[in-house]
């Protein structure tokens, strides 16, 4: 029983992070369903390292550069995984019109430019909210807020379907030239095999990665338990208006997502988890203003 909740907390470790894993961890579909329920926790682990080199970095220079070094920390330990997730986000979204041609491009392995650009606003909105902080509450900030995004995050799980799973949807077709967003073709790639299937991605530069599709109530509490008890490092009063800003952000992602593409993919995961944790952070410099 232990092993087995081991096996499912570092499937979630491997999947969202670069942090090594012990070699006894396996690898399927059914482990990291299960290993949903520690979404929020790798979020802590992940905060605390950003809050580390933080408090670090601030005995050498400036809190403003510090913050940088903490943003880049959180970069490096997650390769920038829900980054990448929003930015193919925006690219869909904006450069599709039907469902088939909003999944056709968040599978492209380019960054267009509504990506690019989207990111950029995301990062520089996160450090601006962090640096109008009070020092007591930044640190626990970024643990509290990297936990409770990703538990925004698997409520999609729970309360949507998986869209890549419809039968009824034909396989994405490439975009055209330009990635239907203003990128162009990356010199020297090829197309890869979808991750998922392991299958050749029909000339798709694809990104299509593994991720859990289903939760259950046992498995959602669990997570909200990991997402939400780190909240108890900040004053209840600025928890209670972030939570209220993630508590508005989330369903409206959600009905979005439902709408344009009838449930959520990886990507849309990915975005939920920025916008939410932008959200948060937004939420506490609301409340210290």
């Amino acid at each position: 029983m232990i092993r087995t909740e081991l096996a499912y907390f570092f499937a979630a470790l491997r999947f969202f992070t670069r942090l090594p894993v012990p070699g006894w961890v396996g690898h399927s579909a059914q482990q990291l369903n299960h290993a949903a329920r520690y979404f929020p926790l790798i979020g802590v682990i992940v905060g605390t390292i950003g809050a580390g080199v933080t408090l670090a970095a601030a005995l050498l220079w400036p809190m403003s550069l510090a913050i940088l070094a903490g943003m880049a920390a959180t970069l490096l330990a997650t390769g920038a995984f829900h980054e990448d997730g929003l930015a193919d986000s925006i690219d869909g979204f904006g450069g599709g019109w039907t469902r088939e041609q909003v999944l056709a491009i968040m599978k492209d392995s380019r960054i267009g430019s509504y990506g690019a650009i989207g990111i950029a606003l995301v990062l520089l909105a996160k450090y601006q909210a962090l640096a109008v902080l009070p020092a007591p509450s930044f640190f626990a900030a970024l643990v509290a807020g990297h936990a409770v995004s990703r538990f925004a995050s698997t409520t999609l799980i729970f309360a949507l379907d998986y869209a890549r799973d419809d039968p009824r949807l034909p396989t994405p077709r490439p975009p055209p030239p330009g990635g239907g967003d203003g990128s162009s073709p990356p010199s020297g790639s090829g197309p890869v095999a979808d991750p998922a299937s392991g299958q050749p991605g029909g000339g798709v530069w694809s990104k299509s990665k593994p991720l859990a599709t289903r939760m259950g109530h046992g498995e959602l509490a669990l997570a909200a338990l990991f997402g939400l008890v780190p909240c108890l490092l900040l004053p209840a009063a600025q928890v209670a208006v972030a939570l209220l800003f993630v508590g508005s952000v989330t369903p409206l992602a959600a009905r979005y997502f439902a709408k344009r593409l009838g449930g959520y993919t990886g990507d849309c995961l990915g975005a939920t988890q920025q916008l939410t944790e932008l959200a948060f952070y937004l939420g506490l410099a609301c409340a210290c203003f």
